[in-house]
């Protein structure tokens, strides 16, 4: 069959926040292959402008986050993606009253991020 890992499934509200800063947290899920990071934003959380060499989608889950991305901003919304490009200069910020829930997509996974998966190495099944 090609490949050794069983499914996992697993349910979004049952996985561990890690705090990362006042107002920003997340948790993971996935492989060092592809990798999905939830965020929570608070309102007033302190955006951090950063950059990455690879690409990144974000899908707005909830709330709205204003993207700026090489110092052109992009509202996004619940239910719309943004293709941050590798190298690009980028932070959000919450857009009203309410936390924002921001779904990452990373391939291949961020290794400064993979510490978020741990908690699946005891629910994994590999077959060797």
């Amino acid at each position: 069959t090609g490949h050794t890992e069983r499914p996992l499934k697993a349910r979004w509200s049952d996985l561990a926040m890690e705090e990362v800063r006042p107002g920003v947290s997340r948790c993971g899920f996935g492989n060092e292959r592809v990798m999905l990071v939830m965020n929570r934003l608070e309102p007033g959380m302190e955006p951090r402008p950063h950059s990455h060499d690879f690409e990144q989608i974000a899908l707005v889950v909830e709330g709205t986050v204003r993207f700026t991305v090489d110092g052109e901003t992009y509202d996004v919304s619940e239910g719309e993606v943004l293709l941050i490009p590798a190298g690009a200069q980028h932070f959000g910020e919450v857009l009203g009253e309410r936390p924002a829930l921001n779904l990452d997509v990373f391939a291949p996974a961020r290794e400064d991020y993979m510490h978020l998966l741990e908690w699946m190495a005891a629910h994994r099944g590999v077959d060797r």
